[in-house]
């Protein structure tokens, strides 16, 4: 009789949920739910743009609809499907994205007091308003003697849990006091669905725990009480003493009613939830060696490491974790906050009308493609929604280099893909420089998934080969495979892994002449980004400008 699990994923403007033979990891039925609240699923405030918030009652709702949609699509198209014989769910969301509740873990937004609040609503990760915060964390995690920060890059982000807490209890404190605790996302699913949603009780996942919360066994799990008054007195009461957990944990089993409007039989295994990005790169196959890049509004990076090897710390890192990924193995997490954003933002705001009649993005992509590495002569920053990796700064911003009154759209769509392939090599390279070696790259996402060429951009910018995972939803099927092993379908995650994941047939190459160009081009972005990047070295950038035109009157010669 077969088997199946349910992975359930909660990206930036959607929840995926998919029905997995846990077999060969075949998807067997899926349902993608948008977020009906705000801007595509984010609110947003024309007064502040570094807001960036959402409804948690669309967490609640796409979970229960895309579910049992995925249950009857399963049911249509697998004739050995039976919702009896699920057995497990998992679940991944981004993060950091935390959410104030009260002391039944009910989210504060959905409380009528707070309905009209954005604060009282979930903190999406890419929310930016507490870049003043983050860097006083970042000092005061320095001076301690635990040195909080070590673990996760020796800076923290605005992007994460304490710093967008502390920014509500100084800009929003009716919200904060009325908060029992914050709960983040990979979290607060779990507890829904089991009943366990109270913060005393909740499962904490080691995922986000010690990527987003200074949260580490070496100083005892999250910083003492003590440490967190210096601070703010006002953050002590949101520290919680529960042990976070890998996702091979048992979150609790799914409630009657739950399970009733999503067509399941009670009492299915819940696992521990993570973030995206790391279901992503078990979706992927990851192993030690293996950098799995899930490509989408943003980017993560992750690798792993076994914990029976030294790790040392590594400057700019989104955190060396040990089991965030899987057990056994340290979990190391790297990013770009823009990627897919960045080719939104232009494709919206400065596409010429001559490229919107059909697909905007289509059209521009096929003009850019035809044009040579260097030949434009330009050069970008991918900082257009700051720096995740490695600078870890939100105040820095995009940069176009080398325009001129000739310059067209598409060479400008072209620059800004090279952009952030530049910033990929960049991250691979901070890896391999504190020695942890790159030994392949399997790509998931939207953009490795359906965009020919900026996978062979990156290709050609990282000289290595770009592999894509065989499965389109590699962090859902992530989400099912530790469901899977929660509900003892499968012995544990390897296993998991060996059968239910796969790379496609199709691998993108380095092509020998693009790679020598694009060296050149590195070679001038690094000076770019270590200029403008405050890593403390003062170049002098008069001669940036003369070498592009030089590069361009080269390659287009040729």
């Amino acid at each position: 009789m077969k088997k199946y699990s349910i992975g359930v994923d909660y990206g930036t403007n959607s929840v995926r949920a998919v029905v997995v033979d846990i077999t060969d990891g075949t998807i067997v039925g899926d349902c993608v739910f948008h977020y009906p609240s705000g801007d595509a699923g984010i609110l947003v405030d024309s007064r502040d743009p570094n807001l960036a918030r959402q409804n948690p009652a669309d967490y609640i709702q796409g979970v229960l609809v895309s579910v049992k949609k995925a249950v009857a699509a399963a049911k249509r198209i697998d004739k050995d499907f039976l919702p009896e014989n699920v057995v497990g769910l998992g679940v991944d969301t981004t993060g950091s994205t935390p959410i104030p509740v009260d002391a039944n873990g009910t989210a504060l937004a959905l409380h009528s007091e707070f309905q009209e609040n954005p604060a009282a609503y979930a903190w999406l990760w890419k929310d930016h308003t507490s870049t003043s915060e983050a860097q006083e964390i970042t000092e005061w995690a320095k001076k301690r003697p635990e040195n909080y920060v070590a673990k996760c890059g020796g800076t923290y982000s605005s992007e994460w849990y304490w710093a967008k807490i502390l920014h509500c209890v100084r800009t929003a404190p009716k919200v904060a006091a009325a908060a029992a605790s914050w709960v983040e996302l990979d979290d607060f699913i779990p507890g829904y669905l089991t009943g366990n949603a109270a913060p005393d009780r909740i499962p904490r996942s080691i995922c986000s725990a010690g990527h987003k919360a200074l949260y580490h066994e070496q100083w005892g799990g999250l910083p003492s009480v003590e440490a967190l008054a210096e601070l703010d007195p006002r953050l002590c009461r949101y520290r919680y003493d529960t042990k976070a957990v890998p996702m091979d944990h048992l979150a609790g089993t799914l409630l009657p009613e739950i399970a009733k409007k999503m067509g399941l039989p009670a009492g299915i295994p819940i696992a521990v939830g993570g973030m995206d990005c790391h279901l992503g790169a078990i979706g992927c196959g990851i192993k030690p060696g293996t950098l799995v890049k899930a490509m989408g509004t943003s980017t993560c990076d992750i690798m792993v490491s076994p914990l029976s090897e030294p790790m040392t710390d590594i400057p700019g890192l989104c955190g060396i974790v040990p089991e965030s990924v899987m057990p056994g193995m340290y979990g190391l997490e790297a990013g770009q906050s823009a990627v897919g954003d960045i080719f939104n933002w232009f494709v919206k705001y400065l596409t010429p009308a001559e490229f919107t009649r059909g697909n905007a993005h289509e059209n521009l992509t096929q003009a850019a493609s035809a044009l040579a590495p260097g030949a434009s002569g330009l050069l970008a920053l991918d900082w257009n929604n700051g720096n995740r990796t490695v600078l870890v700064d939100q105040n820095l911003t995009g940069l176009l280099l080398g325009q001129t009154i000739h310059t067209t759209a598409p060479e400008v769509f072209r620059a800004l893909v090279e952009a952030t392939a530049f910033g990929a090599l960049t991250i691979i390279n901070r890896f391999e420089e504190y020695g942890v070696k790159v030994k392949e790259v399997v790509n998931c996402g939207g953009i490795a998934e359906k965009n020919d060429f900026v996978m062979q951009i990156y290709a050609d910018v990282c000289n290595r080969p770009m592999k894509v995972s065989r499965c389109p939803q590699t962090c859902a099927l992530g989400a099912a495979i530790a469901g899977a092993v929660v509900g003892k379908g499968c012995k544990n995650f390897p296993t998991a892994i060996q059968k239910m994941t796969g790379v496609k047939e199709k691998i993108y190459r380095p092509r020998p002449a693009a790679v020598k160009i694009y060296a050149r081009l590195y070679t001038l972005y690094t000076q770019l980004h270590d200029a403008f990047g405050n890593t403390g070295k003062i170049l002098n950038l008069n001669h940036v400008m003369k070498e592009l035109l030089e590069i361009r009157s080269q390659t287009r010669s040729l």
